[in-house]
């Protein structure tokens, strides 16, 4: 069992910016690739970024590349997404993910957090 709880999601202005972190517990951290997910009220939950067991692989959605960043802290126990020139349509519940593979589709991870809100208004 991996417990995942995510923070640093709020309010903010088009432009701006804001970091997200994910804090593992239980299972060894470094076994799990994670990833972060997002779900805007009436969409289906969409990949966002991935990263895998050491750092040294990540993949980004084309809606945010170039303008965030996922990285993780294995010491720490604790994935990052850094979000920047954030967008009104980037408003969603923002969700970390682990699981054993590399993966880019929710249904392929096993373990979820309870998902944290970002607001960019406009």
């Amino acid at each position: 069992q991996v417990l995942l709880v995510e923070s640093g999601g709020g309010l903010v202005q088009a432009g701006g910016s804001l970091r997200l972190s994910c804090a593992a517990s239980g299972r060894t951290f470094s076994y799990y690739a994670m990833g972060w997910f997002r779900q805007a009220p009436g969409k289906e939950r969409e990949f966002v970024a991935v990263i895998n067991r050491t750092g040294g692989t990540t993949y980004y959605a084309d809606s945010v590349q170039g303008r965030f960043t996922i990285s993780r802290d294995n010491a720490k126990n604790t994935v990052y997404l850094q979000m920047n020139s954030l967008k009104p349509e980037d408003t969603a519940v923002y969700y970390c993910a682990a699981d054993l593979k590399v993966a880019t589709t929710p249904n392929e991870f096993d373990y979820w957090g309870q998902g944290t809100q970002v607001t960019v208004s406009s």
